[in-house]
């Protein structure tokens, strides 16, 4: 087993179908990757859809996981957790890929360079919203392999990636976040990020944009006090940790400080 994807969903709607469906289409020989489901806070009617879906597929290596444990973190870490591949791969629910991803990924993979695809962005009409990720790719790709920290703008969250198993190691989503775990997990990781490398543009993570998701959702009170409490974790990982940045360090510090300038 070469690569574990790992989409957490809660109450999934139709989108999760076309997720799951573009990942049926992939190129890349399914003897060679893994699909785990993680379906947290909920159960029925949705884990017998995805078992059913699961039936249907048996082509997929498609494993169901369900806990009562609502949250994507949670949800996650138990992804990863349960992953047997070398790479391990993040993918939203609401979110899906071109049939060329994961190949594309897997061949510019290895332990000390993470692969990172093109990404575009849409709403729920599927009409093109303009993504700050999708141009930094322009700005980044045709550099090929480049120190991580270079291409900072892609790490503040785990999708559109593949990373090595021995970089995650016993390091896990912190689920007392409901905002910021992304940003945080990628910075308590990158002691052991050395280089990335970008795919071609027909490998596309295609990103949902939707009102009313858990970054959208905090009251300006719990928001300036969720920044806080990621400045301070941020610090506190910094100098107890070892090898990390320090310039990575504060451009993590520097946008929970514009998150709470920017609400003021």
């Amino acid at each position: 087993m070469n690569i574990s994807v790992i989409i957490p969903t809660y109450k999934p709607q139709a989108y999760i179908w076309q997720c799951l469906d573009s990942f049926a289409a992939q190129t890349l020989d399914k003897r060679l990757w893994e699909l785990i489901v993680v379906l947290n806070g909920c159960s029925e009617p949705w884990l017998e859809q995805l078992n059913a879906y699961a039936a249907a597929h048996t082509d997929l290596q498609l494993r169901i996981i369900q806990t009562d444990t609502a949250g994507v973190s949670n949800a996650r870490n138990l992804g990863i957790d349960a992953a047997k591949g070398e790479y391990i791969g993040f993918v939203d629910d609401d979110d899906y890929v071109s049939p060329t991803y994961l190949e594309a990924l897997a061949a510019l993979a290895t332990p000390e360079t993470i692969a990172a695809s093109y990404t575009i962005a849409f709403d729920d009409t599927h009409d093109y919203i303009p993504y700050y990720i999708e141009k930094a790719y322009h700005q980044y790709a045709p550099k090929g392999t480049m120190p991580f920290y270079s291409a900072r703008t892609y790490f503040g969250g785990p999708c559109m990636k593949l990373i090595h198993r021995d970089i995650i190691g016993s390091r896990r989503f912190d689920p007392t976040f409901r905002s910021g775990e992304d940003s945080l997990f990628l910075f308590l990781i990158s002691n052991r990020m050395h280089q990335v490398r970008f795919t071609g543009k027909d490998a596309v993570y295609y990103r949902r944009i939707r009102q009313g998701s858990a970054s959208h959702a905090l009251s300006w009170i719990r928001t300036i006090w969720n920044c806080n409490r990621l400045i301070w974790q941020y610090t506190r990982i910094y100098f107890r940790g070892k090898d990390y940045l320090f310039s990575f360090y504060s451009t993590r510090v520097l946008a929970a400080l514009h998150t709470i300038i920017a609400y003021e």
